[in-house]
């Protein structure tokens, strides 16, 4: 499937990351996301909702996603706060075809003292 007939691939030239319209706090995730750029986006929208959802479909997207999460903890450790992250599959419409994503919704957990 290529980016142009699937308007939820995150793949574009000048696109790392997009939240959807039904759902802001939801970051697509495809296989040629950075990193970086997702966990720069996790951290983001914890810091401004106080949880995120990635979603994912394909194994390249889900391990561009697990990659950007364990980034992600590292951005927000400094803060005190450690992240954790609770997988679901999701059923989703793409084109009119049912897919099945992974879903990772991310939330912080603050550290504990010993």
């Amino acid at each position: 499937m290529d980016s142009t007939n699937n308007p939820q691939n995150v793949s574009q030239p000048h696109k790392k990351v997009e939240r959807t319209e039904e759902s802001p706090q939801l970051l697509q995730v495809a296989s040629s996301s950075l990193p970086s750029s997702v966990a720069g986006a996790i951290a983001g929208m914890i810091r401004e909702k106080g949880f995120c959802e990635l979603q994912a479909i394909g194994a390249g997207a889900v391990n561009q996603s697990v990659k950007a999460i364990a980034i992600a903890r590292g951005y927000m450790a400094p803060s005190g706060v450690d992240l954790v992250c609770v997988p679901a599959f999701v059923d989703v419409k793409i084109n009119g075809e049912d897919r099945t994503a992974i879903k990772f919704v991310i939330e912080p957990r603050q550290q504990r003292t010993h």
